[in-house]
C-alpha cells in the first residue's frame, strides 16, 4: 500500500493554503499549523503571553461550555483535492498537547468567505472521527478517500497545542476551466494535479519540491540526490495531472552551484494503470549550468501520461516545468 505521506500536502502554505480562523490562538498563532518547514524548539524563549512555541496553541479551558468543549480552526486548502490521510504533529508539545482531535471537510467555492462556511448551510462531513493524540509525536491517520474538498475544520479536545497539520492527498483541478484556456499549461505542476511518484534518491531534497508553485526559496526547496559513488544516474518519474502532448520544458537549477547535474534527458510514456514501461525520448542529452533556468523545446511523441526526468550523474534541481496541451476528454 502506498504511504499516504508521500502524496502532496494539500494544506501547505507552499500551495497557497491558509488558516482562515481559529477560535483561540492565545499562546501561538494559527498560521504556524501549515508552515512548510519542520517545527523547531527555542530553549528559553518567552513572549509576554508565555513560552514561545512553533505551532498553534490555545489557552487552558477553565469553564468549557456545553456546546463548545473543544477549540477549532478553519483551513482553506491550497488546492482542492481528495484527502487520503493526515498527520497531526505535536512536536515539542509535551504537557500541553490536546488529548484528541477530529477533522471535518466540505466542498465550497475556493474563495468562500468565513461567514458562508460557518453558516448552517455549509455541508461539513467528518473525515476523521474523534481520535486520540500522543504528545511530541507525528500522529498519522489514514482516512477513506474523500470526494473533492476545499476546506477543513480542525477540532482539538479540549485545548492545547499542535505544531503542524499535514493533509496529504491528490489535487483535483477544475479541468473544464483549464481546457477552456485553450493554451499551454504546466502538466507536471502540483497545482494541476501532477505528482512525482518515485525517485532514485532524495537524500537532501524531497522529489515533490520539483513541481511546487513559484521559484525555489533556497537549495533546500528543490530535489537533490546524494553524491553517486557507483555507475548509473539518478531519475524521477512524474505522473502528469492529465494526459497531454508536451511542447517545452523548463529545468531550473537555481541555488545549485557546486552540486547541479552535468546534464539531463526527459522521456515520455503512456499508462492508464500502473507504472509505464515503454519510454520514448522527448529531450535528448542536454548540458545544464549552475543556478540557471533552462528552456528546452521537446519532441512531440503524441499523448503521454508520465515523464521520466534523468539527471547525470546526480545533483540538485529546483523546479521542473513540463508545458503542453491537455488532451480532449
Amino acid at each position: 500500500m502506498t504511504d499516504f505521506t508521500q502524496l502532496i500536502d494539500l494544506a501547505s502554505e507552499k500551495l497557497g493554503g491558509t488558516v482562515l480562523y481559529a477560535n483561540d490562538d492565545f499562546f501561538a498563532p494559527k498560521e504556524n499549523l501549515i508552515k512548510p518547514a519542520a517545527p523547531v524548539w527555542k530553549e528559553g524563549l518567552y513572549t509576554d503571553d508565555g513560552k514561545w512555541m512553533d505551532g498553534w496553541e490555545s489557552r487552558r479551558r477553565r469553564s468549557p461550555r456545553l456546546d463548545e468543549e473543544f477549540d477549532w480552526c478553519v483551513i482553506r486548502l491550497g488546492m482542492p483535492g481528495s484527502v487520503k490521510g493526515v498527520v497531526v504533529d505535536t512536536a515539542f508539545f509535551r504537557g500541553n498537547f490536546p488529548s484528541h482531535c477530529s477533522l471535518d471537510a466540505c466542498a465550497a467555492d475556493t474563495h468562500a468567505d468565513l461567514d458562508s462556511l460557518l453558516r448552517d448551510g455549509a455541508k461539513w462531513q467528518t473525515i476523521l472521527p474523534l481520535s486520540e493524540l500522543a504528545g511530541d509525536s507525528q500522529n498519522k491517520f489514514e482516512v477513506p478517500a474523500t470526494e473533492r474538498v476545499t476546506h477543513l475544520r480542525f477540532k482539538i479536545y479540549p485545548d492545547g497545542g499542535v505544531a503542524r497539520l499535514r493533509v496529504h492527498g491528490n489535487v483535483m483541478p477544475d479541468w473544464d476551466a483549464l481546457r477552456a484556456r485553450n493554451s499551454e499549461i504546466d502538466l507536471a505542476a502540483a497545482e494541476n494535479g501532477g505528482d512525482v511518484t518515485s525517485a532514485s534518491d532524495e537524500f537532501f531534497g524531497h522529489r515533490q519540491n520539483l513541481i511546487m508553485p513559484g521559484l525555489a526559496r533556497d537549495m533546500s526547496d528543490g530535489w537533490e540526490t546524494r553524491r553517486r559513488r557507483s555507475d548509473g544516474h539518478d531519475w524521477c518519474i512524474v505522473k502528469l495531472g492529465a494526459p497531454g502532448r508536451l511542447t517545452r520544458a523548463e529545468i531550473d537549477t537555481s541555488f545549485f552551484r557546486g552540486n547541479y547535474p552535468e546534464s539531463c534527458t526527459i522521456e515520455g510514456a503512456t499508462s492508464r494503470d500502473g507504472d509505464p514501461t515503454e519510454w520514448r525520448e522527448v529531450l535528448a542529452m542536454s548540458t545544464l549550468q549552475a543556478h540557471t533556468r533552462h528552456q528546452f523545446s521537446l519532441t512531440d511523441i503524441g499523448e503521454i501520461t508520465h515523464a521520466r526526468f534523468n539527471i547525470f550523474p546526480d545533483g540538485g534541481v529546483s523546479r521542473l516545468r513540463l508545458f503542453g496541451r491537455l488532451s480532449e476528454k
